[in-house]
């Protein structure tokens, strides 16, 4: 008798990381849906679509309203979810998508600025409370109120892709709050249940020297940072240690520059590395990966 065929659901598989784990999903045998606001199949920069895409059920729906999308989960035996954004203005997805590189700081310099150009006491349309939290809570809600059709017989995951915090000051602090808002609100929905297990991916800086070319020199410079500060000598304080302790001297509570030191101490990962890890995670077979997993505890996980 043949093994029931693990069924992946991945929410926002066209963006960036979401095709990735598409990509890895396919690679590791499960069958995928994405689910999106387009139901379109992902492009490269240039307005291509790969054959793999093919092989994608490609799905219109909305996270935020789980009857667009319920009648899905019973069938499931694992969700992604990949929504999520940087800057609460949405447009530099675009900007980035099409390798606009002077959109791309525009943006990223308005945030930085703070010159969002609107009322700063409201949240644009998709900001960080949309997408990086009530997104993934009502998508959590819908999945552990669906039935397990998918005969599992083992956890079915929640897979959330949560964040390091090493953005701030660049990016609004409410970025990294809306995602562990999320993880926080997730988990106490899971706490009891043992069909179901959450697991909280937090990567560092997501790179790809193609289809996100502008990521890849920032990448290098952190990546010899990391290894760097890894050969410190016991007993020498590298930069981080110092921007951690000044942050408690002059703070005395977590501030960007704890965000800053982690930055510069956490290596930063191929969006490929975060989709294995998910698709590891994914696995019926691995009730034991749940939790938060940053990125050494990812690396862990394809070796």
């Amino acid at each position: 008798m043949q093994p029931a065929l693990q069924k992946v659901l991945v929410v926002g598989g066209n963006g960036f990381i979401g095709s990735a784990v598409c990509r890895a999903a396919l690679r590791h045998g499960y069958q995928v849906t994405s689910i999106s606001l387009s139901g379109r199949p992902f492009q490269t920069p240039k307005g291509h679509t790969p054959t793999w895409t093919k092989k994608v059920q490609w799905l219109r729906a909305d996270a935020l309203q789980p009857e667009t999308y319920s009648h899905l989960l019973p069938g499931v035996s694992a969700v992604v979810h990949t929504l999520g954004t940087l800057l609460a203005d949405t447009k530099y997805k675009d900007a980035l998508r099409t390798q606009d590189l002077a959109g791309a700081v525009g943006s990223f310099i308005q945030s930085l600025m703070g010159a969002g150009g609107g009322n700063p006491l409201e949240e644009p349309p998709n900001g960080y409370e949309t997408l990086n939290r009530d997104s993934a809570v009502r998508m959590a809600e819908a999945f552990l109120d669906s039935a397990d059709n998918a005969e599992t017989q083992q956890p079915r995951p929640f897979i959330y892709i949560s964040a390091e915090d090493i953005f701030r000051p660049v990016i609004p602090a409410t970025y990294i709050e809306t995602k562990r808002e999320a993880e926080e609100q997730i988990e106490r929905m899971i706490q009891g249940r043992i069909n179901y297990r959450g697991v909280y991916m937090r990567p560092s800086l997501v790179y790809h020297p193609h289809l996100r070319p502008y990521t890849a020199p920032v990448a290098a410079l952190l990546d010899l940072s990391s290894t760097v500060q890894s050969k410190f000598p016991n007993g020498v304080p590298t930069p981080s240690e110092l921007l951690h302790g000044l942050s408690q001297t002059l703070v005395g509570t977590p501030s960007a520059l704890d965000s800053i030191a982690r930055a510069l101490s956490i290596p930063p990962i191929h969006v490929d590395q975060v989709a294995e890890a998910i698709c590891v995670a994914a696995d019926k077979g691995r009730a034991d990966v749940r939790g938060v997993y940053g990125v050494r505890e990812m690396r862990k996980l394809i070796t």
